[in-house]
Formats: C-alpha cells, structure tokens, sequence
C-alpha cells in the first residue's frame, strides 16, 4: 500500500493570504521549505490506480508534483479512479471543480455530505454535465460502513467521528455523520492504515480501527483548545478548537493522550491551522511530539506499507 500524503494545512494553506501570525510569518520568511498547501492523501494498492482522500482547492498543483498521479506521455489516461470525501467542508471539497475535465471518477461521501453537495452547495449539479462523477452517497451507522475498491484489491471502512456542518449547510439539521475516518486494508499484505484529519471526538470505533494498523494519519488541526483566539484574535469571535469540530493536540483529552493507547502504529498529524506551532520544527510542542514518538506529515512525504 502506498500513501502519498498531497497536502497537510488546515483550510488555507500555511501561509493565509489575509494572516500575519507568527506561522504564518514564519512561512513567509521561511519560504518554500515552511509552506503547506491544504490537506489531501492519495492511496494506492495497485500500479496506476489511485484514490483521493478530499480534493483540496490545491488539487491541480498537488498532482502535478506527485509522481505517479499524471497521465503517461502522449496521453489523457489519468490513474485516478475516486475520491473519498471525510467531510463537506470547502477546503476538502472544491478541488472537486478541477477535476471535471478527467474521465468519470467515483465520488463517496457521508449521505448528508452527499445532500448538501447537491442542495446548499451544488457541486453534483455543477458537475453533471461534464460527466465527471458517479456518487455515492454513503449510510454510515456507528459501527462503521465496509466497502471494496479497485476490484477488491483495496477494503475501505469508514467510521463516524463527528457531526460538524460546513458552514454552508446551516438549516434543518439533517441526520449525521457529518465527519467521517477511514481505514485502507489491502488484504494481499495485512497493510491498513487509517486516516482522520477531521476529528470532533475519539469514538470506541475509532480505536478498533486503529488497532492493527501500520499507521494513522490524523487531525492536527490545533495544537491547544484556546489557540485561535490567543494568537488571531477576531473580534466577535472567540472559536475554541472543539467549537470548530477539531480535538486539540494537547491537554488531557486531546489526541496526544489517546494516541499513547496505539504505541505500535506510526502516527503523523496532518490539516495544521496555520496557528498551530508544531509546523514550526524548533517548536517546543514539536519536541514534545518527538518525545511521544509521533510525526508532523508534511506535503509530499510518501509512505509504503508491506504488512505483517
């Protein structure tokens, strides 16, 4: 199994174009090196067969310098086959818009992420005429949803990890999961790994799906619970980590205390806020990180699974 780990920022990218926070400052001065575009993974268990994990807004430059994900000289024959969405958000949606010229790709997504995508959002009414996705809206209860892709080679699981709505979709609340994770096995080799940059709470379910995994890849969205207030300030607006449907890294009942459960499984944090200070590598909270044995992802990294 191979996992091409496209983009690790939180919505916006690292720099924000409208932000001057210390990340973001960094970035600036840093330079390439420091940079993220928004998050994004490509998972393959098979030469030339791809599936995306959300399409980022920064989808056509993500691709573009992934090996493996461009057509073959003299050809339109694209190796992307779907995308698997965790969520509705904009950030994990949009690039969905850049991939209307390829051939038909298969698009699934929680049921409600699917309604809003066809009514408050209409993605799948602006996609339609260029043929360019077959959806499939997906009833996922909280012990999880199984399907197989790429003719049974790939086993797929989602698990329920939250009900935040985007934006977008305020009205008549409409039954959840709103967020969901997922778990890739490739029955061949006994690889799996799991993936969940959207995180608004820690289900026993999601703990059942990491145990046995080569690797987790997860919400690293907020290092503390009060960090958006304390280092961009917006009046009016006091958002805590939890309040915008992340689990902080820190704290008690963050991630770091439940990663400690799942010792054996190589654990990287991806979708960094651009105030979070683990992207920064001199960062105290990146050494504490290090400390635990736990990875910050960073855009390109690849990471290939052989199993037991």
């Amino acid at each position: 199994m191979r996992l091409r780990i496209l983009g690790t920022a939180a919505g916006g990218g690292l720099p924000q174009w409208n932000c001057a926070c210390p990340g973001c400052a960094r970035a600036r001065t840093a330079g390439h090196r420091a940079r993220r575009t928004q998050e994004c993974l490509a998972v393959s268990v098979s030469p030339r067969v791809w599936h995306l994990v959300n399409a980022s807004p920064d989808l056509r430059t993500q691709i573009l310098a992934a090996p493996g994900l461009t057509p073959p000289d003299g050809t339109r024959d694209t190796p992307l086959r779907g995308v698997l969405l965790t969520d509705g958000e904009l950030d994990h949606t949009a690039g969905l818009l850049a991939l209307r010229e390829g051939a038909a790709l298969d698009v699934y997504a929680p049921a409600a992420v699917a309604a809003a995508l066809d009514e408050q959002f209409p993605l799948r009414t602006l996609l339609a005429p260029y043929g360019a996705a077959r959806w499939h809206a997906l009833d996922v209860p909280a012990t999880g949803r199984r399907w197989t892709l790429d003719g049974g080679r790939l086993r797929v699981t989602a698990v329920p990890v939250g009900d935040k709505r985007p934006r977008y979709a305020a009205g008549p609340a409409r039954p959840g999961p709103w967020v969901v994770a997922y778990r890739f096995d490739e029955p061949a080799t006994g690889a799996a790994a799991v993936y969940a940059p959207s995180l608004a709470h820690w289900p026993d379910a999601l703990d059942e799906a990491v145990a046995g995994a080569d690797c987790l890849i997860l919400d690293g969205t907020f290092f503390g619970e009060d960090e958006m207030g304390e280092r961009t300030p917006v009046v009016g607006r006091a958002a805590t980590a939890r309040g915008m449907g992340h689990l902080p890294i820190g704290g008690p009942a963050g991630t770091l205390a439940h990663l400690r459960r799942h010792p054996g499984v190589r654990r990287l944090y991806t979708h960094l806020n651009n105030t979070n200070p683990v992207a920064d590598p001199a960062s105290p909270e990146r050494a504490l990180l290090a400390a635990a044995g736990v990875e910050v992802a960073e855009d390109g990294t690849e990471i290939v699974l052989s199993g037991a």
